[in-house]
């Protein structure tokens, strides 16, 4: 039985070890996520856009500017007003955005640079800042990270002492983040100290989930063997104490102590932050595969014979248009200002009954191809609010939700023909499990600067255990 306890001690030791500088990392990159997030969070005028209807209706249609211009096929098209004009935004099939003014058909220089800086000078109202530069982003990196979802975007850099950066999505007229040199600083630190991205620079992101689950797992040895040792032994610690108090002698091990107490009282937070680590990485390493299917379409300008001019809906409540292709038919794609998302023909006018949830459909299954086919029927819902398993971490909305009958949701951003993500069983759980275990959000009820503080406690209060564990191995040598 003392073999048995002493290797519990040793192992103990060598698992905390292991672990040390991964907590340290951990829990200081934890205590500074509410300052990036939340208090030291730059602030910028506005976050969403909402276009000006142009004054006058265009002079030309989609279909005149097209064939004025000789353009025979394209990608998609849309059509946006800034800078006194109205413009058809063209997607060409070299995935190059060109923009024609929408009453003299000529094309505009530079015309995705120009919408780019005037979108960035909205959002932040500022019309005065020089522009530094301006680069057209088709990865992510440490300051526009994956979690932005959006590619690519133009990356609007401001000559201002705050340094602001904006990253814009022209193609849908709408923002990705946007950062000031603080916020630049605190991304780079967490980028290094959380989500260890050195290790992805070494081998990868595979080899960087296995090396931080196997940490994982060693923090969760280490917990468990200090629960089994203060187990074994506390009628050992309890009665040194009394005989130390007993005799007044001097404590001499309140290091070991105040580790042992602190250690049991959060040891239940570190339970929740390993096994919610744990089932993070566990899932990304599950869903590692090969990169999605990019959807492709290719519009034949001859079949924009209905003039987009005799759209029956009102230019002031018109958001966004499109056009998209499926079931061997063309439709012109209006989002008006309700995120309400209509349909009508190319050819015809004729409106398309359900047509976004008819495209949403459409969609699921040229992205489910491959996968497990379910037998049942399917269930089609807009979805215009973020929620627990939709959350802003996706970005995107409004989305369709394409709920399948063995419980897996496929969510499709319909105006962009984009899966913003998909969530099966595994997923759901590991996503809940990640929000109310690792990020607390079970205290939204009481505010996010509440919430905040809790977990810097949390965080806090692991990191002083390790301290104080890692303060008694040294008074011991």
């Amino acid at each position: 039985m003392a073999t048995a306890k002493q290797n519990f001690y040793k192992w103990h030791r060598i698992l905390g070890l292991t672990a040390l500088i991964p907590v340290m990392m951990w829990t200081l990159s934890g205590l500074s996520h509410p300052f990036m997030s939340n208090w030291f969070r730059p602030v910028i005028a506005l976050e969403v856009y909402k276009p000006v209807p142009a004054k006058t209706k265009p002079a030309l249609s989609v279909q005149q500017v097209l064939a004025q211009n000789n353009i025979s096929s394209l990608i998609n098209f849309g059509q946006v007003s800034f800078n006194n004009d109205t413009y058809y935004q063209v997607l060409s099939t070299d995935s190059v955005y060109n923009y024609y003014s929408a009453n003299t058909g000529k094309i505009l220089a530079h015309g995705d640079k120009l919408y780019a800086t005037y979108l960035a000078r909205y959002f932040t109202q500022d019309s005065t800042s020089k522009i530094k530069s301006i680069s057209l982003q088709k990865t992510f990196d440490g300051h526009y990270q994956p979690i932005n979802h959006l590619l690519p975007v133009w990356k609007v850099a401001f000559d201002r002492p705050d340094g602001m950066d904006v990253y814009i999505e022209t193609g849908q007229s709408r923002m990705g983040t946007f950062n000031n040199n603080t916020r630049k600083a605190m991304l780079t630190v967490f980028e290094q100290l959380h989500t260890w991205d050195f290790l992805a620079a070494i081998g990868g992101n595979q080899f960087r989930n296995v090396v931080m689950l196997l940490v994982v797992v060693a923090m969760l040895f280490s917990l468990l063997s200090g629960l089994t040792i203060y187990g074994l032994f506390w009628k050992k610690f309890k009665t040194a104490t009394q005989n130390r108090r007993a005799d007044n002698r001097k404590d001499t091990r309140f290091v070991h102590r105040f580790h042992r107490q602190l250690g049991l009282i959060v040891s239940f937070v570190m339970l929740t932050f390993v096994i919610s680590g744990a089932f993070h990485l566990i899932v990304k390493l599950h869903n590692d595969g090969p990169a999605p299917k990019v959807y492709a379409q290719h519009i034949n300008s001859k079949d924009l014979t209905f003039s987009n001019l005799a759209l029956p809906i009102a230019d002031s409540l018109v958001k966004n248009i499109n056009v998209v292709k499926f079931n061997d038919s063309t439709y012109y794609q209006l989002s008006d200002i309700k995120k309400n998302v209509s349909y009508f023909n190319t050819l015809t006018g004729a409106a398309l009954i359900n047509g976004d949830m008819q495209y949403a459909g459409y969609l699921s299954g040229f992205y489910h191809t491959g996968a497990a086919q379910v037998k049942g029927k399917t269930t089609i819902s807009q979805i215009r609010q973020f929620d627990n398993e939709y959350g802003f971490i996706n970005k995107r909305l409004p989305v369709q939700k394409v709920n399948y009958p063995n419980g897996e949701n496929w969510y499709i951003e319909t105006t962009t023909s984009q899966l913003a993500t998909k969530v099966a069983g595994i997923d759901r759980a590991e996503g809940l499990s990640f929000i109310f275990l690792h990020k607390y959000f079970g205290m939204s009820w009481a505010g996010k600067n509440a919430r905040d503080i809790v977990s810097m406690l949390a965080a806090l209060g692991v990191l002083m255990v390790s301290l104080f564990g890692f303060a008694a191995f040294i008074k011991n040598k």
